[in-house]
């Protein structure tokens, strides 16, 4: 690389970039971490500039800080969003614009995979949304004509010369590149851009000098961006608790983001670390016996000796939690004959490499990211950073390898609602409009099918808040379809697993509704005999009845009380009195969301109670301790009864 191709200011790189490639930008960058932000936003800020200019951007999760939509949930997170990002951090203005329907008309931002729910008012964003599988993404750019890729990267040198890490998004920027020059089409002009807080990762994630043409070092960099560490309810462990059963030892995992993710792992750390006490609670969860019959079948109710590979998409905290449990710790090696060796239990235990997990990019926590610097430095076959072609799917020259290496899979992942046919609606509502993105789902899901012994997981809430209240997240139609009723396999909500493997239809619809809540029992099961797929003379159980919201918090009282189930289980990002705050705002946002829980607010704030004795540190972080504007009042008012609640 030339030193004229160097940059330490941003500005002119971005210049420079737009004199090199003319009027017109086509840029792909990559999902999450990856995106250089600060270069995005000086190519922005010269389409703004220069509206003879455009730009057309082809991305996914564009991460922004989260922002508070009204008084209470503002005086909470302003605070903490700048103690969490830093005063110095920096949002891609473009998304920001895009969230407020400011996108000037000669940009265009074409995204696979949303921040859930945070573009679902955005016109353009909505119209722009490409629906594709995470595997089909590099494919389809190369008849976008991109002629710009630009990257966060980590860079090192050694005595061979400068060596750069695509660290945490080696997903796309590989097979893209690879479909590129396959197509016989002309590479993008490449761009790196150096963190100097992201981690250095070697294997396949690491590339030479000659990969970029430019490269960007600028002389200050924001933050990374972390994700904050957030509370477990009790639903949410339900449900995790019972997907924790279905772990095989030895078998391989992948897993998301999220509640229901942070409440799978800590029911497998329970089970590995305390198991008489994860095995009373999954009693008291599952009486009946259906969640330990389909453990004893295809799970496990011990701890984990041989351990787990990780193989997932995303690499994200639980992950490090389990593998500095010595959960995660069965290695693979990219050799067929040494993989069969070890599988068959005849590989010497003194054979150097081997990886025990593997993934297309990762997101998450500070502490995340320093586990992956410290693990890679001391052992660098531990992880090993790739392709999404790889992770993601079968096909291709690795798949006799791939399908050894993840014997016994597990493959977790969430959706919104699903039907009692099996059919999953992870990502669309039904008038169309997208919450996030199909990702990865289908290939995993398709994946689990094509394995002899693999299984694919949906986890979804039983229920949720509507504009009417309480509404069930099983259907008998779902509007928009993620994952077809033909790919149905397991199901797991609060009250337990559905296995719909083989299941006739019929069959299918009682092992739904046998995982539904109670309340709605009775009426799907009445639109099921009305179209003539459940029996007429089919009675509901009694067990099936006892499936409440209360029946759950009674289960899980003891372990709660006991702190086996804390409500931040991975520890927090929040202050103790923040902690205290959370569910006090959570409550008054649930309450706001019907007629009925706004009447039951207004009747609370006629009676709100007697104070706490934390009460005066919770006013006074949120800055409420003394309130002389009448809005100010009744914000206290507000709190304090659902501090006191």
């Amino acid at each position: 690389m030339l030193p004229e191709q160097r940059f330490t200011d941003i500005d002119a790189c971005a210049q420079l970039i737009v004199e090199r490639l003319g009027a017109d930008l086509r840029v792909a960058a990559p999902l999450g971490l990856g995106k250089p932000h600060g270069l995005l936003n000086a190519l922005y800020g010269l389409m703004l500039a220069d509206t003879w200019r455009s730009m057309t951007l082809y991305t996914a999760l564009s991460l922004t800080r989260p922002r508070a939509k009204n008084g209470l949930e503002a005086r909470f997170l302003d605070p903490f969003v700048e103690r969490q990002f830093g005063t110095d951090y920096v949002d891609p203005q473009y998304a920001i614009d895009q969230i407020h329907g400011k996108l000037p008309p000669n940009v265009a931002v074409h995204e696979f995979y949303m921040q859930s729910g945070a573009l679902l008012h955005s016109a353009s964003a909505q119209r722009n949304y490409i629906s594709q599988n995470y595997t089909h993404v590099a494919r389809d750019l190369v008849v976008q004509d991109i002629n710009l890729l630009v990257q966060l990267v980590s860079r090192r040198e050694t005595p061979a010369g400068v060596r750069y890490s695509l660290s945490c998004n080696p997903d796309l920027t590989l097979d893209f590149l690879d479909r590129v020059k396959a197509a016989g089409k002309a590479r993008p002009l490449c761009v790196a851009v150096v963190h100097p807080a992201l981690p250095y990762i070697a294997g396949a994630a690491e590339v030479s000098q000659d990969f970029f043409d430019i490269e960007l070092a600028p002389v200050s960099s924001p933050p990374l961006f972390a994700v904050p560490r957030m509370p477990v309810d009790t639903v949410e462990y339900a449900l995790g608790l019972h997907a924790s059963a279905l772990v095989k030892d030895g078998g391989c995992l992948q897993i998301g983001i999220g509640a229901l993710s942070d409440a799978l792992v800590k029911g497998l750390l329970l089970r590995h670390q305390d198991n008489v006490s994860w095995r009373k609670t999954l009693l008291a969860l599952d009486p009946r016996g259906a969640t330990h019959a389909l453990a004893a079948r295809i799970g496990g109710l011990g701890g984990f000796k041989t351990g787990l590979y990780g193989c997932s998409e995303m690499i994200m905290d639980g992950l490090m939690y389990l593998a500095k449990a010595g959960i995660l710790k069965r290695r693979s090696w990219d050799n067929l004959a040494l993989e069969r060796a070890a599988a068959a239990g005849r590989l010497p235990g003194d054979v150097p490499g081997g990886h025990y997990l593997r993934g297309a990019f990762f997101l998450g926590s500070r502490e995340l990211y320093d586990w992956l610097e410290t693990t890679t430095g001391s052992d660098p076959d531990a992880i090993d950073m790739c392709p999404v072609s790889n992770v993601n799917q079968l096909y291709g020259d690795h798949q006799a390898l791939a399908m050894l290496q993840r014997r016994g899979a597990r493959f977790f992942n969430t959706c919104m609602m699903s039907t009692l046919l099996g059919a999953a609606v992870s990502d669309t509502l039904e008038d169309g409009r997208v919450v996030s993105g199909v990702g990865g789902q289908y290939n995993f899901v398709a994946m689990a099918h094509e394995l002899p012994d693999g299984r694919s997981v949906l986890l979804q809430r039983a229920t949720r808040i509507g504009k009417s209240g309480v509404e069930t997240n099983i259907r008998w139609h779902g509007g928009q379809t993620t994952i077809p009723r033909y790919l149905r396999d397991i199901v797991v909500t609060e009250y337990g697993a559905a296995d719909l493997r083989g299941k006739s239809d019929s069959e299918c619809i009682e092992a739904m509704l046998a995982i539904s809540d109670a309340r709605f029992i009775d009426a799907l099961a009445a639109e099921a005999k009305s179209h003539g797929k459940l029996a007429a003379d089919f009675k509901i159980p009694e067990a099936w009845r006892k499936h409440r919201p209360e029946a759950l918090h009674e289960a899980l009282a003891k372990p709660m009380q006991k702190g086996l189930l804390p409500r931040f289980p991975f520890g927090s990002d929040f202050t103790e009195v923040e902690q205290r705050l959370v569910p006090a705002l959570e409550w008054l946002q649930s309450s706001s969301a019907t007629w009925k829980g706004r009447w039951q607010l207004f009747k609370a704030l006629c009676k709100p109670g007697e104070a706490t004795a934390e009460e005066a540190a919770a006013l006074d972080r949120m800055g409420l301790a003394t309130a002389l504007k009448l809005t100010d009042r009744l914000q206290r008012r507000l709190l304090q009864t659902a501090l006191r609640r």
